[in-house]
C-alpha cells in the first residue's frame, strides 16, 4: 500500500488514525511504500517552503525509518509517463487545478504495481472511482483504488 503526502503529515502530527491505521496494517503483513513526489513534497517543505507543515514534514522524514515505512523510486521512463497521466486527469477535470503532483503520486503507485493509495486529502478521495478507473485503463496502467485510513480501518474489523 502506498502512502501519500497528507497521510505522512497526520503521522508527524501524531494522529491517532494515522497511526493505528499504520500498526494495524503493518501487524498484518502489509507493506507500507512511500511514492517519489510525497518524498519531494516533504522535503520541500521541510527545507524550502517555511509554513506551518515544515516542522511536520522535517519530523515526518526523520521518522519514516521508524514507522517502518519504505520509499520507493521509478525507472527514468516512469517519471515521463506519470507527467503525461497527471496531465491528462487535470485536463479531464478529475484533479482541481494546481494538484498536479496528487496525479504524480496516482501513476506512482499504479507503475510501482500497489493497487491501494491510502490517503487523507480530499481532493484525491473526491475523485470518482469509475472515470479514475477508465482513465487509468486507457493510459494503460494498473488502477489505484483510492482510500481513507479510516475506511481501511473499517474494512479490516471483524464484523458484528
Amino acid at each position: 500500500m502506498a502512502l501519500d503526502t497528507n497521510l505522512l503529515f497526520d503521522l508527524a502530527a501524531g494522529r491517532d488514525f494515522a497511526h493505528t491505521f499504520r500498526e494495524v496494517y503493518q501487524e498484518r503483513g502489509y507493506s507500507l511504500t512511500v511514492p517519489p513526489t510525497t518524498i519531494q513534497e516533504l522535503a520541500y517543505c521541510a527545507l524550502e517552503k517555511q509554513s506551518a507543515e515544515t516542522p511536520l514534514a522535517l519530523k515526518a522524514l526523520q521518522r519514516m525509518r521508524a514507522w517502518g515505512l519504505a520509499p520507493f523510486d521509478l525507472k527514468s521512463v516512469g517519471h515521463g509517463i506519470t507527467e503525461q497521466f497527471s496531465q491528462k486527469l487535470l485536463r479531464v477535470g478529475l484533479l482541481p487545478e494546481g494538484e498536479f503532483n496528487d496525479g504524480l503520486i496516482l501513476a506512482e503507485t499504479s507503475l510501482a504495481g500497489i493497487p491501494v493509495l491510502a490517503t487523507s486529502d480530499a481532493d484525491l478521495l473526491d475523485i470518482e472511482e469509475i472515470p479514475l478507473r477508465v482513465q487509468f485503463e486507457e493510459s494503460d496502467l494498473l488502477p489505484v483504488q483510492i482510500c481513507h485510513p479510516k475506511l481501511l480501518l473499517k474494512a479490516m474489523s471483524p464484523k458484528r
